[in-house]
C-alpha cells in the first residue's frame, strides 16, 4: 500500500489568467474605494502625479493579494477556478514571501507578460514570480456537493 499523498497538479496559464481577470475586477473596485477615502484630503479634486497617492494604491493592491495568500492561499479568482497558492514545499505562504511574490510579479507583467508566458516552457509550470518567491499555484479538487 502506498501512503504517499498525490502530488498537486500545477495550474496552467489559461486557468491562471482567468483567475487573474476575476481578481483584477475585484481589485479595481477596491482601488475605487481606496481613492474615495483619500479624496477629502485633496479637496475632492482628482489626484494626479502624486507619489504618495501612487504608493497608497500600491499598498492597497499588495494587501488585497497578500491577505488572501497568507490566509488560505486563495483570492476570489483562485477560489473560483479551484486553485491555491502555496510554497514549493506545499506549506502556507507568509507575509515576506507574499511581498516578494507581489513585487516580482510587477516585472512579470511589465515585460509584456513574459513572466507569465514562461509557464508555457517551464518544466514545473512556474512563472518568474513563482520561481523568485518559491511559490506555486496548484489545482485543487472542487468541494463535494
Amino acid at each position: 500500500m502506498n501512503d504517499a499523498a498525490p502530488q498537486p497538479r500545477p495550474a496552467g496559464l489559461l486557468r491562471r489568467l482567468a483567475a487573474l481577470v476575476y481578481d483584477a475586477i475585484l481589485l479595481l473596485a477596491v482601488l475605487f474605494v481606496a481613492t474615495a477615502l483619500v479624496l477629502p484630503l485633496s479637496g475632492g479634486e482628482a489626484i494626479t502625479h502624486n507619489p504618495l497617492f501612487s504608493t497608497w494604491l500600491l499598498l492597497v493592491s499588495f494587501f488585497f493579494y497578500a491577505w488572501s495568500w497568507v490566509h488560505g492561499g486563495q483570492t476570489l479568482g483562485l477560489r473560483t477556478w479551484h486553485m491555491r497558492l502555496e510554497r514549493l514545499d506545499g506549506g502556507p505562504v507568509g507575509w515576506w514571501q507574499a511581498l516578494l511574490r507581489f513585487l516580482s510579479a510587477i516585472p512579470s507583467w511589465a515585460l509584456f507578460g513574459l513572466g507569465y508566458l514562461w509557464i508555457l516552457v517551464d518544466r514545473d509550470k512556474l512563472a518568474w514570480h513563482d520561481r523568485i518567491s518559491e511559490t506555486r499555484i496548484v489545482r485543487i479538487d472542487p468541494p463535494a456537493r
